[in-house]
């Protein structure tokens, strides 16, 4: 065994490749669509690094085709939910006592693999099976998962550094142990980087998973889970375990083995699970460790100094990059009455050329919602707003799903601030504004801070520099991750760790060692050098 203090790579974040007309990766990444879309794979379970096939399967479809199968996925119950947790438990005996720079070594390989070979594939399959332009996977499934794997390496190493004080006599250590039992880990479909990331941000920390990914997203999270296992993940480490959601979660969540979450969803989901834990506290080994980041209302606020046109890109990419359905997403913003009209026109004009089809087709900048059940719910917003004489669509509002669930970039105008529209999470191509008296700046930011109970990313756009002290401390707690003069999406890993408080989450920073110090127990330990040889003390010396 060596016994150097090992230093891992100082991290740089990934450059994001561009796909411009006559670069290598641009052809190289247009034959693998074509490549993946000419076939149909099988998805089974991964447990205990066996593929395990249930028969019980469902078919999974293009959101912009949804008569096109890229895939069959197999569901899993509770029978290899009592497997996965077996073999989870059965590699934690071995993992948890890794040195860490060999697990290190692993995730270190996963990302030059990702960086490398298996770059198009993921990309690709992000693309296709959860409408996403060229841009958006790039810097999703390569970059930011790249990101992910490496910067949570240098950050683990930085919590292992961390070490208390020692005196004469005294060798005080820190031991940061590896959590008993094993992490649940649930994530979403609009990231595929949160899917590679949620389940293995513990592993790095010597922890065991049982990944559960987004029904709508398994086809790219397979593809991660292979990249895993050729980086040298050992078996069991991570469990791939897919099926329903609500009747996995109900037979997970009870086991004595559980020892915390870490998920990105829904709100409303997060909550149930919350009271689910607390339900079964008492048969815990430990108490679980909760880390969630649930969503957002998020924001953009401009005062009368605003530059128009780059308010107005930041509105549009902000509001339309990924039709909306990220957490980030501007979903509300707040303009000033004198510089509205120049706004709407300029803002108009923008979405007017917005270009939305297939991702495979690299003009467009938007593709279709994930599934049925999003279209019809955000059909249902934009019905409204059309119904009511409080709201007027400026543009877009048209949706249809003959081939592709695709909903057009609608910008609403509210005349009401707290209208359902200004305060509910829609999580989808759909952007309302509120128009206020230059004078009520002042009031915005307190109504900005007040409408939503969400508090995850949010920015102002001022040149006048007063103004945004102002703002800076009137909204210092409605977002986790605030912009000023800039779109309040897109954080980078190492540049602006991720996550909200209030109903946006428990604020534990994706990429960021705060999130890491989540997944560990910490030992205390106090080593004597020189032992007292008398029970008694100098003062009880003499009368």
């Amino acid at each position: 065994m060596s016994s150097a203090i090992y230093q891992t790579p100082i991290p740089q974040n990934e450059p994001v490749r561009s796909y411009a007309p006559g670069t290598p990766e641009r052809e190289s990444l247009k034959k693998k669509l074509d490549e993946l879309a000419g076939q149909q794979i099988e998805i089974p379970l991964v447990i205990g690094g066996e593929e395990v096939q249930t028969g019980d399967v469902a078919e999974y479809t293009m959101p912009h085709d949804h008569k096109h199968a890229l895939a069959t996925w197999h569901k899993g119950g509770p029978k290899e939910v009592e497997a996965a947790i077996a073999a989870s438990q059965r590699a934690w005996q071995e993992w948890s006592r890794w040195p860490w720079e060999e697990r290190a070594a692993v995730f270190l390989k996963a990302a030059d693999l990702l960086a490398g070979p298996w770059r198009d594939i993921v990309n690709a399959a992000t693309m296709l099976g959860q409408s996403k332009t060229a841009h958006q996977a790039e810097i999703d499934a390569a970059c930011e998962l790249i990101d992910f794997w490496r910067f949570n390496v240098h950050y683990a190493e930085k919590i292992y550094a961390e070490q208390p004080m020692s005196v004469p006599g005294v060798w005080n250590r820190m031991d940061h142990r590896p959590l008993e039992g094993f992490v649940y880990a649930i994530t979403p479909f609009n990231f595929t980087s949160i899917g590679g990331n949620l389940p293995t941000a513990p592993a790095i920390m010597g922890c065991v998973s049982l990944w559960k990914p987004s029904r709508t997203a398994i086809y790219s999270n397979y593809y991660i889970m292979k990249v895993l296992q050729e980086a040298g993940l050992p078996d069991g480490v991570i469990n791939f375990v897919i099926g329903d959601s609500g009747a996995l979660s109900e037979a997970i969540v009870p086991n004595p083995h559980f020892a915390g979450i870490h998920y990105t969803g829904s709100t409303s989901v997060f909550r149930m699970l919350w009271q689910k834990i607390a339900e079964n506290i008492a048969g815990y080994r430990n108490y679980p460790r909760i880390v969630g980041e649930t969503g957002g209302k998020d924001f953009v606020v401009a005062h009368v100094s605003a530059d128009i046109t780059e308010l107005n890109v930041a509105l549009v990419r902000g509001a339309f990059e990924y039709q909306g359905q990220k957490c980030s997403a501007v979903s509300r913003a707040y303009i000033p009455e004198s510089i509205w009209p120049e706004t709407r026109d300029g803002l108009l004009e923008m979405v007017a050329g917005i270009r939305m089809g297939d991702p495979r087709d690299f003009r467009n900048f938007m593709c279709a919602v994930i599934d049925r059940t999003a279209f019809r719910k955000i059909g249902e917003y934009i019905e409204e707003a059309k119904a009511s004489s409080e709201m007027e669509v400026l543009v877009g509002g048209g949706y249809e799903d003959k081939k592709g669930y695709f909903i057009e970039p609608t910008v609403v105008l509210s005349k009401d601030p707290r209208s359902r529209l200004m305060r509910e999470e829609i999580f989808g191509p759909v952007l309302t504004l509120h128009v206020y008296p230059d004078n009520k700046w002042p009031d915005m930011l307190q109504l900005c801070d007040t409408t939503s109970d969400y508090a995850l990313t949010g920015a102002i756009y001022a040149r006048d520099r007063q103004a945004i002290a102002e703002a800076d401390q009137v909204l210092r707690y409605t977002a986790g991750n605030y912009y000023i003069n800039d779109k309040p999406t897109g954080a980078v890993v190492g540049q602006q760790p991720f996550g909200g408080g209030r109903a946006s989450g428990t604020n534990d920073k994706a990429g960021s060692g705060l999130n890491l110090i989540r997944w560990v127990s910490p030992r205390a330990i106090k080593e004597n050098l020189a032992p007292p040889k008398d029970y008694r003390y100098p003062y009880m010396e003499g009368k």
